[in-house]
């Protein structure tokens, strides 16, 4: 089972800046992917970025060019940093840690954290 723990969010001014972090730990055997997701109030949740273990990345159009992922393999973390935040950038981010076990793919998340970005 693995554990993630998150850290990060917070209220920001809009033209701001954050950095989420999301550390995972227990029995890990192989991740696939960590990446992050967030839900707004009454929306669904939406994937905002994704890095594999390769370092290959993905970005939602919306945050792309202002928002880097990226991830620390040796301390199985995975960052968000965020700037130019916009309003509608608010909501709750959720960090996510794919890991393939014989074959089979397992989805991990965190609890969420909340960013607000004020007008």
């Amino acid at each position: 089972q693995v554990q993630l723990v998150e850290s990060g969010g917070g209220l920001v001014q809009a033209g701001g800046s954050l950095r989420l972090s999301c550390a995972a730990s227990g029995r890990i055997f192989g991740i696939i992917a960590m990446g992050w997701y967030r839900q707004a109030p009454g929306k669904q949740r939406e994937l905002v970025a994704v890095i594999t273990s390769g370092g290959s990345t993905n970005y939602a159009d919306s945050v792309k060019g202002r928002f880097t992922i990226s991830r620390d393999n040796a301390k199985n973390t995975v960052y968000l940093q965020m700037n130019s935040l916009k309003p509608e950038d608010t909501a709750v981010y959720y960090c996510n840690v794919k890991e393939r076990i014989i074959g089979v793919d397992h989805d991990y998340w965190g609890q969420g954290t909340q960013v607000t970005v004020s007008s």
